[in-house]
C-alpha cells in the first residue's frame, strides 16, 4: 500500500481522536454533509452560474421568481439552533483526507477557483487503472470520509476496486444531489410530509425533516394527449391537466415553499432528463469553495440520461431517494464495470436511435444487471454529446446501473451550446483534468481495467425498430416485415399473438365520423414523437422533420379540410393519433428556426405539450369509432413512438404492438400506416405527380441534418428557454400556498392521503416478523414489470381504484391515472397488479387483474382477494420468474404490495431497483437456487409456505441461504436478497422510512 494511503488510513481507524470525530459525526449525519474544516457550510449551490444565491436558498433568485416569492417570514428558534449545530459539528469534525485538500488555480492566474480533494495526491498507483466512474465513487468516499458514515476502510475498498469488487463488498454512497419527477416526486414529498408529523408524534423536532442536499423535482408526467393535430393542443392538454391535477401541484407548491433546499419547475417546462441535461446538472460542484463532482440519485429510471454528460446519475426507488435526501448514505454493492469500445463512425442515414437499440441488445445479451457500463474508445469522438445521451438514457432498458460517458472536449462544446459561462466550463475542465476524471482524445491513455469487455463498430450498426412488447427485442428495418408476419403466427408471449393464420387478412369496416374507413392487424393508430430519449437529440428531431418537408413537398401531406372531404389517397391516416411532445422548450425554438415545424404540423404531428406523454402511457384516448373497431373485432393494432419502453399495456390498453423507433422513423411509419411494410420494396405512397414514393425518397442524409442543426441550434435558444422557466405560467403562479410547516391533510381528498406507514410506531424496532402458513397471492412467470406490478396508465372502469373513486363522488372523466394518484395509498393499493395485461398462472390462460383466493377457490381482482387474506389473518407470498420488477424505478411497486399485505417475493431474478426497493419496505426478496423456479419444484401456488428465517435480526446475514417449506411436504433453499447489513436494519425496523424516521427523531 502507498505511504500516504498507508497513514491516512492507519489514522482513520485508530487513536485516541476516533471517538470525538465519530461523535461529532454522529450529530452531522442527521443535520447535513459535513463540508471540510477549511469552509464552513454553504448554501445550496445554484444548478447554473447566473443564479443568485442567498443565506436562504429561496430568499431571493430563481425560487423566489418561481413561486413568487412566497415563504414563511420566520423559521424557529430550533431551526436557526439546527443551523448552529450543523455549523458546530462541521468544524469539530475533521475529514482524515484534509491533508490532501488542494488548491486550483484559475487557468489565466488570479485566484483560484477553489479546493479539491485531490487524488493524485494519494500517489496511489491503483488510482490510473480505475475506470473513470469509479474514481468518482472514490472521491465521493473521499471527500465524505467522516469515519462514522463513510470510513477509511470504505476508501480502501474503493481503491482496491480491481480485487474488491468481485467480491460483492459493500460501500456507502453519497450523491451530490436528488432529481425527482412529480410521479415518484408527490410520494416522495407526502412521505416527506408524513414523517414530520411521525418526528413530532414521537416529541422531537418536526423541522428536523428537510432535504439536506439539493432537491430537484421537475413536473413532467401529468401532461396527457387528449387533443392532438390542432394547433391549439399545447394550451388544451396544460388546461385540462391543471384541472385534474390542482390538488396535486399545489400540494408540491407547498412541499416547495415548507421544505429546504427544494426546487420545483412548473408544469410546461419540459422532460425531467432533458431538462437536467440541457440546465440543471453542474458536471462539477463549488460548494462554498469545495470542489467535487456532481452526482445525482433520481426516482425516475432514466436518470441516468445524465451519464451521458459524465454526471454519475443511475435511479432509485423513492424511499432510497428519501433517505438521500436526509443525509443518509446509500448503501451499494461495488459494482463491476463493463468496458464497451467503441469504433468507426454511423453510416449515413443511421440515428441514435439505431445505435442505443443495437447497444441495448448487445448488453442484455451480455447481462450488465447491477454493473456499470463505461464507454471508451475513438468512435466516443463521433458521437455528439446529444447521442450519448440516448445511449446512457436507455440504461435501465440494457440493464445496467449506469451507462456512464467521462467528460471530454465534445462534453465541454455541449456546455457552452447550452449556455453555461466560459467561467463554469473553464473551471469543469480545470478540476476534471487535475483530477484525472477527464479524457483527452489527443493523448495516449492510460490503461484501465474493466471487469468484462465489448466493442462495437459504429459502422455495423443498421436502421431498426424494437417490439412488439421489449425494448431489447431489435429488429432491422429490412427485416421488419417479416418480423410482423411471424409474431402474428407465434404463440403468445413477447414475439407472439397467436393470430390464426385465416384471420391474418381480417379487414375491419368501420366508420370514422361519418367517413367510411378499414382497419387490419398492424395498422398504426399511435405515431408519437415523444421521451427524453429522443426529444433531447437535434439529429433526430430536425431528422424526423426534414421527411416531413420530404414528404409534404412530394403531395403525401394530410389535407386539412374537413373529414368528408379527406380524399387524397396519400396521407397520415385521420384516425391514427399523431404527437409531438418535446422534452423541452429548445426543441420549439430550433424547430421553428429551421422552417420546417410547419411540415410536421401538415402531417398531424403538432406540438401537443411539454412532458413524457405517450412514452409513459399518457397517449389519452383513441377516438371512440377506432377503439371499438379494435375492441370488436380483436385487431393487433399498433403503435410507433420514439419511446424508451414498450411493454404490453403500457403506451395504450388497445395497442397490442408497440415499436420503439427514431423520430424520423415515427413520420415514416404514420405515413405509411402500418408496420405490415417492407420500406425497401413497397412504396409508402404516390406523389401527387402519380409517381410511387419509396422511403429512400424521404428519408434524409446525415449531412443534410448536419447542416441545418448546424444553423437551427444556437446558444441563445437554451439561455432564454431558461431564463423563462423562472417566471412560471399562469396558471401554476395562482395557485395557493399554506405557510403551514406541517401539511394539513385532508381526509376527503382523492390525490392526497395521509399513508399509514408510521400508524402506531414507536422507538422499538419492531424486528424480523415470521412468515408462516402464507398463501399465494400470485402466480407469475417472466419478465413482470414494474407496470403490470403498478401500472401508471388509465384508471379502468371496473377496477377496485374506480370503484373507490366512484364512491367518493369522482366522476369517470375525472378518474385521471394511477401515476397521478400516488399520493393517495388508497388508490394505490388498490391500483396494485392491476394492469389488464396481467398473466397470472392461477387463472390458466387468461389476462386480467384476477386471481384466485386459494382457500374459497373465488376469483376474484387481486386487491379484493389480498383484503379478503388480510381479514382471515393470512400472510401471502408471490412467486415469480425471472426480471421481476423490471421497468420503471417506481416505488409503489413495493408500497402496494406491502400495503396488500405481501410480506415475500420468491423470484427467479429481480430487477435492481425493485430489489432494493422491496427491502427498503420490508418485504423479503428471496431467489431460486440457479436452475430452480416454481415448475421445476413442482409448485403450483395452491400451496401454504412457511419462510424459516431467525426470529433475531443479529442472526440474519445478507445472501445467506433460507430454507422454504410448504404444507404439502416440499422443501427448497432459496438465496435471501437483503444485500447488506444496512437492508437488514431496514427490515428489522420494518422498512427505510420507520427506520430513518427513528434515526432522526432520537438525535
Amino acid at each position: 500500500m502507498p505511504p500516504l494511503t498507508s497513514a491516512l488510513l492507519s489514522r482513520s481507524t485508530t487513536g485516541s481522536s476516533t471517538t470525538t470525530r465519530v461523535t461529532a459525526a454522529a450529530a452531522a449525519a442527521i443535520s447535513g454533509p459535513a463540508a471540510p474544516s477549511s469552509s464552513p457550510p454553504a448554501p445550496r449551490p445554484s444548478p447554473r452560474p447566473r443564479r443568485t444565491s442567498a443565506a436562504s436558498p429561496f430568499a431571493s433568485g430563481l425560487a423566489g421568481r418561481l413561486f413568487g416569492g412566497h415563504r414563511a417570514a420566520s423559521r424557529s428558534a430550533s431551526s436557526a439552533t439546527a443551523v448552529f449545530e450543523r455549523r458546530f459539528a462541521s468544524a469539530a469534525t475533521r475529514n482524515t483526507y484534509d491533508e490532501i485538500l488542494t488548491g486550483l488555480g484559475r487557468p489565466g492566474g488570479g485566484d483560484e477557483f477553489g479546493k479539491y480533494y485531490s487524488l493524485p495526491a494519494l500517489s496511489d498507483p491503483r488510482i490510473d487503472r480505475l475506470p473513470y466512474s469509479i474514481r468518482i465513487l472514490l472521491e465521493s468516499a473521499i471527500r465524505n470520509c467522516d469515519d462514522f458514515q463513510v470510513t477509511g476502510k470504505d476508501v480502501e475498498k474503493i481503491l482496491d476496486w480491481e480485487k474488491s469488487a468481485p467480491k460483492q463488498v459493500e460501500i456507502p454512497f453519497k450523491p451530490a444531489r436528488v432529481l425527482l419527477q412529480d410521479f415518484t416526486g408527490v410520494p416522495a414529498v407526502v412521505d416527506l410530509a408524513c414523517m414530520r408529523d411521525a418526528v413530532s408524534k414521537l416529541g422531537s423536532d418536526p423541522n428536523k425533516i428537510n432535504p439536506l442536499v439539493p432537491v430537484d423535482l421537475v413536473i413532467d408526467h401529468s401532461v396527457q394527449v387528449d387533443v392532438a393535430r390542432s394547433q391549439n393542443a399545447v394550451q388544451a392538454n396544460m388546461e385540462l391537466e391543471f384541472h385534474r391535477n390542482k390538488e396535486r401541484f399545489g400540494f408540491l407548491k407547498w412541499g416547495s415553499s415548507a421544505f429546504q433546499n427544494m426546487l420545483v419547475v412548473p408544469p410546461g417546462s419540459g422532460i425531467v432528463h432533458q431538462v437536467n441535461l440541457e440546465y440543471l446538472a453542474r458536471v462539477v460542484f463549488n460548494n462554498g469553495g469545495i470542489l467535487y463532482p456532481d452526482s445525482v440519485v433520481g426516482t425516475d429510471s432514466h436518470t441516468t440520461m445524465i451519464d451521458g454528460l459524465g454526471v454519475a446519475g443511475w435511479g432509485v426507488g423513492g424511499i432510497e431517494a428519501e433517505a438521500a435526501m436526509l443525509g443518509q448514505p446509500m448503501s451499494m454493492v461495488l459494482p463491476g464495470v463493463v468496458g464497451f469500445k467503441l469504433s468507426g463512425k454511423l453510416r449515413n442515414g443511421v440515428t441514435a436511435t439505431d445505435l442505443v437499440l443495437t447497444v441495448t441488445q448487445m448488453l442484455r445479451k451480455h447481462g450488465v444487471v447491477g454493473k456499470f457500463v463505461e464507454f471508451y474508445g475513438q468512435g466516443m469522438s463521433e458521437l455528439s454529446l446529444a447521442d450519448r445521451a440516448t445511449i446512457a438514457n436507455m440504461s435501465p432498458e440494457y440493464g445496467a446501473t449506469m451507462g456512464f460517458f467521462p467528460v471530454d472536449a465534445k462534453t465541454l462544446d455541449y456546455l457552452r451550446l447550452t449556455g453555461r459561462s466560459d467561467d463554469t466550463v473553464a473551471m469543469v475542465e480545470s478540476y476534471l483534468r487535475a483530477n484525472k476524471m477527464f479524457v483527452d482524445h489527443s493523448q495516449v491513455e492510460a490503461e484501465r481495467v474493466y471487469s468484462s469487455y465489448l466493442e462495437l463498430n459504429l459502422e455495423e450498426v443498421e436502421p431498426c425498430l424494437s417490439g412488439p412488447k421489449r425494448p431489447h427485442d431489435r429488429v432491422t428495418l429490412k427485416n421488419m416485415k417479416s418480423d410482423w408476419l411471424s409474431c402474428l403466427d407465434n404463440d403468445v408471449g413477447f414475439k407472439g399473438f397467436a393470430v390464426p393464420k385465416e384471420s391474418q387478412g381480417k379487414v375491419a369496416d368501420f366508420s370514422f365520423h361519418g367517413t367510411p374507413a378499414k382497419i387490419k392487424h398492424g395498422d398504426v393508430v399511435i405515431a408519437a414523437i415523444t421521451s427524453c430519449t429522443n426529444t433531447s437529440n437535434p439529429n433526430v428531431m430536425l431528422g424526423a422533420a426534414l421527411v416531413a418537408k420530404k414528404a409534404c413537398e412530394l403531395g403525401l401531406e394530410v389535407r386539412f379540410l374537413t373529414i368528408l372531404t379527406l380524399v387524397h389517397v396519400n396521407q397520415v391516416k385521420p384516425w391514427i393519433k399523431t404527437s409531438l411532445a418535446p422534452g423541452s422548450g429548445v426543441v420549439k425554438k430550433y424547430l421553428d428556426q429551421s422552417g420546417l415545424q410547419k411540415y410536421l404540423d401538415q402531417l398531424g404531428f403538432h406540438i401537443v405539450g411539454y412532458g413524457c406523454t405517450t412514452c409513459i402511457g399518457n397517449s389519452g384516448e383513441l377516438d371512440e369509432s377506432v377503439s371499438a373497431a379494435i375492441s370488436e373485432n380483436d385487431i393487433v393494432a399498433a403503435a410507433v413512438l420514439s419511446g424508451n419502453r414498450n411493454f404490453e399495456g403500457r403506451v395504450h390498453p388497445l395497442t397490442r404492438a408497440n415499436y420503439l423507433a427514431s423520430p424520423p422513423l415515427v413520420v415514416a411509419y404514420a405515413l405509411a400506416g402500418t408496420v405490415n411494410i417492407d420500406f425497401e420494396k413497397e412504396p409508402i405512397g404516390v406523389s401527387k405527380d402519380g409517381k410511387e414514393v419509396y422511403f429512400m425518397d424521404i428519408w434524409p442524409s446525415t449531412e443534410e441534418i448536419s447542416e441545418v442543426v448546424k444553423t437551427s441550434v444556437l446558444p441563445d435558444m437554451f439561455k432564454s428557454t431558461y431564463e423563462a422557466i423562472t417566471k412560471g405560467n399562469p396558471m401554476w403562479n395562482e395557485l395557493p400556498v399554506s405557510a403551514s410547516t406541517l401539511y394539513p391533510w385532508d381526509p376527503s381528498s382523492t390525490y392526497i392521503h395521509e399513508p399509514p406507514y408510521f400508524k402506531d410506531m414507536t422507538m422499538t424496532p419492531p424486528g424480523p416478523r415470521p412468515v408462516k402458513d402464507a398463501y399465494c397471492l400470485l402466480n407469475f412467470g417472466d419478465s413482470i414489470t414494474t407496470d403490470h406490478i403498478s401500472p401508471a396508465g388509465n384508471i379502468h372502469p371496473d377496477s377496485p381504484a374506480a370503484k373507490y373513486l366512484k364512491e367518493r363522488g369522482v366522476e369517470r372523466k375525472d378518474f385521471n391515472s394511477y401515476g397521478s394518484r400516488r399520493g393517495n395509498d388508497e388508490i394505490m393499493a388498490r391500483g396494485t397488479f392491476a394492469n389488464i395485461r396481467l398473466v397470472n398462472k392461477f387463472l390458466k390462460g387468461e389476462v386480467g387483474p384476477k386471481t384466485i383466493h386459494v382457500p374459497s377457490g373465488e376469483k376474484l381482482a387481486v386487491f379484493d382477494a389480498a383484503m379478503k387474506y388480510k381479514n382471515e389473518g393470512h400472510d401471502t407470498i408471490i412467486l415469480a420468474g425471472a426480471e421481476y420488477g423490471s421497468g420503471s424505478s417506481r416505488d409503489w411497486a413495493a408500497k402496494g404490495p406491502m400495503l396488500q399485505g405481501v410480506k415475500a417475493v420468491i423470484a427467479k431474478s429481480f430487477e435492481r431497483i425493485h430489489r432494493s426497493n422491496l427491502a427498503g419496505m420490508g418485504i423479503i426478496p428471496l431467489c431460486f437456487k440457479a436452475g430452480e423456479d416454481a415448475d421445476t419444484l413442482g409448485l403450483t401456488g395452491h400451496e401454504r409456505y412457511t419462510i424459516h428465517l431467525p426470529t433475531n435480526v443479529s442472526d440474519i446475514k445478507p445472501g445467506q441461504d433460507v430454507t422454504v417449506t410448504t404444507d404439502t411436504g416440499k422443501s427448497f433453499t432459496c438465496t435471501l436478497r437483503f444485500d447488506t447489513e444496512v437492508e437488514l436494519a431496514y427490515y428489522d425496523h420494518g422498512g427505510i422510512l420507520p427506520y430513518v424516521t427513528r434515526k432522526i427523531a432520537e438525535q
